[in-house]
């Protein structure tokens, strides 16, 4: 299971925005809330619409310490970026470079090289999650 990290952002009383490749700025949250699968929020210094467009692609961050605990079945999906894949036959089929929201269940993106694999990531094809070795272990050929 997956935790949603954006939610995390709720409780914060200020966020650290990065814009465009700059250092990061802490910038107080005047007001924050869940609007269906989305976070809105009014923060200090973008106090209309065109300060708000102009943000558009900024990034947005919290002390991993902010973020809430998770329990042990449980993967934040910064966590798993990065992690190697293998199949049960110890083939590797590359690194998680992101994951996709489908709505009826989480997908990694998986790259090796220029090959990319969309894998489900439910019980059926995800056998193990091993953060300390660095590692997915799944159910999926390495020639699907």
């Amino acid at each position: 299971m997956l935790v949603p990290e954006g939610e995390a952002l709720l409780n914060e009383p200020a966020w650290h925005l990065q814009r465009r490749g700059g250092e990061f700025s802490k910038t107080p949250v005047l007001e924050a809330a869940k609007h269906g699968k989305v976070l809105i929020a009014h923060l200090a210094g973008l106090d209309d619409r065109e300060a708000a467009q102009a943000a558009t692609g900024t990034e947005v961050a919290v002390p991993r310490s902010a973020l809430p605990k998770r329990k042990a079945d449980e993967y934040y999906w910064s966590e798993l970026i990065g992690l190697k894949v293998t199949n049960r036959e110890r083939d590797a089929l590359g690194t998680v470079s992101g994951l996709l929201e489908t709505g009826v269940h989480d997908v990694l993106v998986v790259k090796d090289g220029k090959i990319e694999r969309l894998l489900p990531l439910v019980g059926a094809v995800v056998d193990a999650v091993d953060l300390e070795a660095g590692e997915i272990r799944v159910d999926w050929g390495s020639d699907w």
